[in-house]
C-alpha cells in the first residue's frame, strides 16, 4: 500500500520543515567541517597528508554509495522511519569520531557518518515533497538548498572557531547534540506514514524514465560546474591574482552567502512561475556566469570574478529548485525515497567528476601540475579553458532540458 499523502495544519507543516532543514544543514555540515581540521589531524596523528585526507573521503564515499538504499529503504520501510534511523546512526557516529583514538578508527567512524548522512539528505528530500502543500513545494526544496549551502559555508568557519579552543575533536562533538535535537524533532514532528513492510520497493528501472533521466544528467553536470568553481577558483585567486589566504577565503564566501539568501527565493520562484521556466532561466544564468569566469577575471581580475560568481550562483539555486521540483512532481509516494536518493547520486558524481575530470582540464591549460611553479599567464590560461569548458557543459544541459518531453504523470 503506498503511503499516504499528508496533510498538516500551517504550525505542525513549520515544526516539519524545521526538522527537515535541521538534517539536511548536519548532512552539509558534516561534509565541509572536517576539512579545515586536516592540518590539526596531521599534527595529532603524526601523518601525512594523504592519510589524514582519507577523514574527508571516506565521509563522501561513503554517502555516495549509501543514497540509493537510504532512498530504497525509505520506500520500503516508511520514509519518518528510516530518517529516525538516520539520525541514530550519525549521531553516534559523531560521538565515535569525537573520542577515536587512532587515525584509522576516525576514518572509519566518519565512513559511519557518511552514511548516517545520506539517509538524511535523501529522505529530508523525500519528505519534503511528501508533506509540503501543492502550492509551496518550491518553496520548500529552495529551503533545503538553502540550509545545505548554510552547512556547506558554516562549517569551515565553525571549525576555525571550535578547533582552537577545544582541538580537533569539538568539530565532532559539536555534531552529536545536534543530531539529538534533530532526532527528537523528527520523533515528535514528522508524521507517521509506515512503508509496505518487507514488500520489495520500487527499483531504478522502475522509476526512471525519459524526463528523470534528463533531470539526472543536468544535475551531475551541473554539480560538476559547481565544484569546479571550488577547486580552481583557491588556486587562481592565490596563485593567478596573488591574493593571501585570508583574502582568497573571503572571496570564496562570496558565492555560499549569495546561495544563503537566494535559496528560498528560488523556490517561491518554482511555486509561481513553474518548474519548467525557473529551470531554463537558472541554465542560462549558469552558462553566462561560467562564460563569464572564462573572460572576465583575466580582464579585471577579483572584480570580474565576484561578478562572475554573482551571475552564477544565483543561476544554481533557481536550478536547484526547480529541478528538484519537477524531478518529483509526479512520483508516487512509495517511490520518492529512490527518485530522491538517485538525485543525490547523480549530484555527487558530478561533485566527483567536477573534481577530478574539471580539476585535470585546468592542469591541462596551465600546462603543468605543479602549480606552485606556474605563472600567473599559465594558471589565467588554465582558469579560461576550464570554464569555457564549463560554458559549454552548461549549453548542453540547455539542449538537454529543451528535448526532453514534457513531465507527464509516472505510473503509479
Amino acid at each position: 500500500m503506498e503511503q499516504a499523502e499528508a496533510r498538516v495544519s500551517t504550525k505542525a507543516q513549520t515544526g516539519i520543515m524545521i526538522t527537515l532543514a535541521l538534517a539536511m544543514l548536519l548532512a552539509s555540515l558534516g561534509t565541509s567541517i572536517a576539512n579545515i581540521a586536516l592540518p590539526a589531524l596531521a599534527e595529532a596523528f603524526q601523518a601525512p597528508f594523504a592519510q589524514v585526507q582519507a577523514v574527508v573521503v571516506a565521509y563522501l564515499a561513503a554517502l555516495t554509495v549509501s543514497v540509493l538504499v537510504a532512498g530504497r529503504l525509505g520506500d520500503t520501510y516508511g520514509l519518518k522511519q528510516m530518517l529516525v534511523a538516520g539520525l541514530t546512526v550519525f549521531a553516534v557516529a559523531s560521538l565515535l569520531c569525537a573520542v577515536a583514538p587512532t587515525l584509522w578508527l576516525l576514518t572509519a567512524a566518519r565512513a559511519l557518518q557518511g552514511i548516517g548522512a545520506a539517509f538524511l539528505m535523501t529522505l529530508s528530500m523525500a519528505l519534503m515533497r511528501q508533506t509540503a502543500g501543492e502550492a509551496r513545494v518550491g518553496r520548500a526544496m529552495g529551503l533545503l538548498g538553502t540550509v545545505s549551502a548554510l552547512g556547506t559555508a558554516l562549517g569551515p568557519s565553525l571549525g576555525g572557531l571550535l578547533i582552537p579552543d577545544t582541538g580537533w575533536r569539538g568539530i565532532f562533538w559539536v555534531q552529536m547534540p545536534l543530531a539529538v535535537l534533530a532526532l527528537v524533532l523528527a520523533v515528535t514532528t514528522l508524521p507517521d506514514a509506515r512503508g509496505r513492510g518487507k514488500a520489495p520497493s520500487a527499483g531504478l528501472w522502475t522509476v526512471l524514465d525519459r524526463s528523470l533521466a534528463a533531470n539526472l544528467l543536468v544535475n551531475a553536470l551541473v554539480a560538476a560546474v559547481m565544484m569546479t568553481t571550488l577547486v580552481v577558483g583557491p588556486f587562481y585567486l592565490g596563485l593567478g591574482l596573488g591574493l593571501e589566504a585570508r583574502h582568497v577565503g573571503l572571496v570564496m564566501a562570496v558565492g555560499p552567502v549569495i546561495s544563503i539568501f537566494s535559496g528560498v527565493p528560488s523556490g517561491r520562484l518554482v511555486d509561481a512561475w513553474g518548474s519548467g521556466r525557473v529551470l531554463a532561466v537558472g541554465l542560462i544564468l549558469l552558462a553566462a556566469g561560467a562564460l563569464l569566469l572564462a573572460l572576465l577575471p583575466s580582464g579585471i581580475g577579483v572584480t570580474g570574478y565576484v561578478l562572475s560568481i554573482m551571475v552564477l550562483t544565483p543561476g544554481y539555486q533557481l536550478f536547484q529548485a526547480a529541478n528538484t521540483t519537477a524531478a518529483l512532481a509526479d512520483v508516487p509516494g512509495d517511490r520518492r525515497g529512490m527518485v530522491s536518493g538517485v538525485l543525490n547520486l547523480s549530484r555527487n558524481i558530478g561533485l566527483i567528476a567536477g573534481a577530478s575530470l574539471m580539476g585535470a582540464v585546468f592542469a591541462f591549460g596551465v600546462g603543468t601540475g605543479e602549480f606552485a611553479r606556474a605563472s600567473g599567464p599559465d594558471i589565467a590560461a588554465g582558469m579560461r579553458l576550464t570554464f569555457l569548458l564549463a560554458a559549454g557543459m552548461m549549453l548542453l544541459a540547455i539542449g538537454v532540458v529543451s528535448g526532453r518531453r514534457s513531465p507527464a504523470k509516472r505510473e503509479r
